[in-house]
């Protein structure tokens, strides 16, 4: 019968168990498991893993952590060298940005109205440059509107919406403080709500409309 066990013994141990454990597992003395494998040689990774130098759970963590360090870099590295591809805008690039970002996220349906909503400062700078740089829109005919979540500083929105568009606060109509339903499962990820840029100028709609078909049309 040892015989059976003997061989079960050897087995497990091949597979990397502890003779501690194999003894549990058969019932049988610890000395006996021991003087049974005696010349079986273990791996590496099976001593290492017995001794538990490198599958603790801190080496674990600490590999995990050293991994996704190493993985961030690597991504920080690919977006700063792609970031230093790009130059200084033309005044056409500009152009051909702000089109296609009108026709993405710009009001299309009311012709004597251009709007364009977001929630990035940066999307609304680069737009505001192109309303004033491409489209010669003179200041006093921008208007600000801002919809926030009603548990936010509004206040704080308005002066951060207008340090960001350099409208003036005067020229911002009353803030919309409701749950948008499209977005009430982001009540904190828009800490400053989003602002709608409003310009009446029927003329820049109707030639922001053409640039954008013009586009379209020519590739």
């Amino acid at each position: 019968m040892l015989q059976k066990e003997r061989r079960r013994a050897r087995l497990l141990r091949r597979n990397g168990l502890a003779i501690t454990e194999i003894a549990k597992k058969l019932g049988v003395a610890k000395s006996s498991v021991s003087l049974w494998v005696r010349d079986i040689e273990l791996s590496k990774i099976q001593i290492d893993f017995l001794t538990g130098k490198k599958f603790s759970n801190e080496s674990i963590e600490k590999r995990r952590k050293t991994r996704l360090k190493n993985e961030e870099s690597k991504r920080e590295s690919l977006i700063k060298k792609a970031e230093k591809e790009v130059t200084k805008l033309s005044k056409r690039e500009l152009w051909l940005i702000g089109v296609m970002l009108y026709w993405a996220e710009g009001g299309k349906t009311q012709r004597g109205l251009v709007r364009f909503s977001n929630g990035d400062p940066e999307m609304v700078k680069i737009m505001m440059n192109f309303f004033r740089k491409v489209c010669d829109v003179p200041e006093e005919k921008f208007r600000g509107y801002i919809h926030i979540h009603p548990h936010l500083n509004h206040k704080k929105a308005e002066k951060y919406w207008s340090s960001i568009s350099r409208i003036p606060l005067k020229n911002f109509f009353k803030t919309y403080r409701k749950v948008n339903i499209s977005s009430q499962n982001k009540k904190n990820t828009l800490p400053f709500g989003v602002m709608d840029i409003y310009i009446c100028d029927t003329k820049l709609f109707l030639k922001i409309t053409g640039w954008a078909k013009g586009i379209f049309n020519s590739h």
